[in-house]
C-alpha cells in the first residue's frame, strides 16, 4: 500500500479536516506548514472566491494543500414557492438579530461544473469530496492534473464504493465527529457507526491508504488509530478551537465546555444531519418541526447565523464540535499538531 505521505507530498500523516463555513487560510496555512495536509472547505464558494482563496494558501505556504467540496446527492431543492414560507417559520430568530428575512435567491449554491474549474486552476495537492463517489471524469481530470482524489465514508460499503471509483485514498470517518455526516449510500440516520468499529473494517476491506477521522483529539487517539490500521489521521475539534481557526470565542467556548454526551445530531441548521452543541436555536427549531429540506435550511439559517457569530451570540450558531471537544486542549495550532505527531508510530 502506498504510504499516505509520499502519496500526498507531506512529511507527517496528519489531515486537517475540512471546515463549511469555517475554514480559516491562516490555520491551513499552518497545518501545511508544519508538515501536515491543510485542508479549506470550499461548501458554498463560487468559481471567483475558490480562486481567491487558493490565491491566499498560495501565498500564505508553499507546501501541500486539499481543496474539499460537497458532492450532489440529487436531493437537493432549489429556491421555489416554499422559500417565504421556509423564511417564516424562523422569523424570531431574524427578529433577534434584527435582520429582515432573506427575499428568495437564484440559487441557494454554486455549481459543481463553477467550483470545479476553479479547482483545476487552482491545482491543489489533492482535492477531497464528501457526500459521494466523484465521477470517472472528475477522478480522472485530477489525476491529469497530478492532483490526488480523496473520498469520504461512513460505512465500509461507502468505502469500497469510493475505491472502486477510483480515489486515492478514504476518510473513514466515524459518528463522534463534528460537522456533518456525510453519508451517501443510505440515510445518515442508518450510518452512524462509530470509529473504533469502522476503521479496521474499512482498513481490511480497501487497498488505498485510510484516514482515520471522529474522536481524535491527542496523541492517544492518533496511536490508536494507527493500531486499527490507519495510514493517516483527520482531525477537525481540536484545530477549530485554535487561535488560527475562524471560529469565534462562543464556538472556542462551546468546544471546550460540551460534554462528550451533550453534543447532538440534528438537522434543524441545515438541512442535513450533523453533530454540534445543542444550542437554543437547535432545540427550538427541532421543537417547531418546521425544517426545510437542504439546502434551503442551510441558506436560511446562515442569514441570522452570521450576525450571530459576529455578535457573538452563541446560542444562535452553528457550533459544530465533535464527541472529544472536552480533549481539544491546545491553544494554537502548533500546540494541536506536536500533540498529534506525538502519537504516530516510529
Amino acid at each position: 500500500m502506498t504510504d499516505l505521505r509520499d502519496l500526498l507530498g507531506i512529511r507527517h500523516p496528519v489531515v486537517l479536516a475540512p471546515f463549511g463555513g469555517l475554514s480559516s487560510v491562516e490555520l491551513t496555512a499552518a497545518v501545511s506548514e508544519a508538515g501536515g495536509l491543510g485542508s479549506y472547505g470550499l461548501y458554498g464558494y463560487d468559481g471567483s472566491r475558490i480562486r481567491d482563496t487558493a490565491a491566499a494558501l498560495r501565498a500564505a505556504t508553499d507546501a501541500p494543500f486539499a481543496l474539499n467540496i460537497w458532492l450532489p446527492t440529487g436531493d437537493e431543492v432549489t429556491p421555489g414557492g416554499d422559500h417565504e414560507r421556509y423564511a417564516a417559520a424562523l422569523s424570531d430568530f431574524f427578529d433577534e438579530v434584527g435582520v429582515e428575512p432573506p427575499t428568495r435567491p437564484e440559487r441557494y449554491l454554486p455549481s459543481l461544473e463553477e467550483q470545479l474549474d476553479a479547482i483545476w486552476q487552482a491545482a491543489p495537492a489533492a482535492i477531497s469530496v464528501v457526500f459521494g463517489v466523484p465521477t470517472g471524469e472528475l477522478v480522472d481530470e485530477a489525476h491529469r492534473r497530478g492532483i490526488r482524489v480523496i473520498g469520504t465514508a461512513t460505512t465500509v460499503a461507502e468505502a469500497r464504493a469510493l475505491e472502486a471509483g477510483g480515489v486515492d485514498a478514504v476518510v473513514a470517518t466515524g459518528m463522534e465527529a463534528a460537522g456533518h455526516r456525510v453519508s451517501f449510500l443510505r440515510p445518515a440516520e442508518q450510518s452512524l457507526v462509530g470509529l473504533f468499529s469502522l476503521l479496521p473494517q474499512v482498513a481490511d476491506a480497501v487497498h488505498v491508504p485510510v484516514i482515520a477521522a471522529g474522536g481524535i483529539a491527542d496523541r492517544r487517539g492518533v496511536a490508536a488509530a494507527f493500531a486499527l490500521g490507519a495510514s493517516g489521521v483527520q482531525v477537525g475539534t481540536s484545530f477549530l478551537a485554535t487561535a488560527e481557526s475562524a471560529a469565534n470565542d462562543a464556538h472556542r467556548t462551546a468546544i471546550r465546555s460540551t460534554a462528550a454526551d451533550e453534543s447532538v445530531l440534528t438537522r434543524a441548521m441545515s438541512g442535513r444531519l450533523s453533530r454540534g452543541a445543542s444550542t437554543r436555536a437547535v432545540r427550538e427549531i427541532e421543537a417547531s418541526g418546521a425544517i426545510a429540506p437542504f439546502p434551503a435550511q442551510n441558506w436560511l439559517t446562515g442569514r441570522f447565523r452570521a450576525v450571530a457569530g459576529e455578535r457573538g451570540m452563541g446560542d444562535l450558531q452553528s457550533l459544530w464540535l465533535g464527541q472529544s471537544a472536552p480533549l481539544a486542549r491546545g491553544r494554537t495550532a502548533a500546540e494541536v499538531f506536536a500533540e498529534l505527531v506525538a502519537g504516530i508510530p516510529a
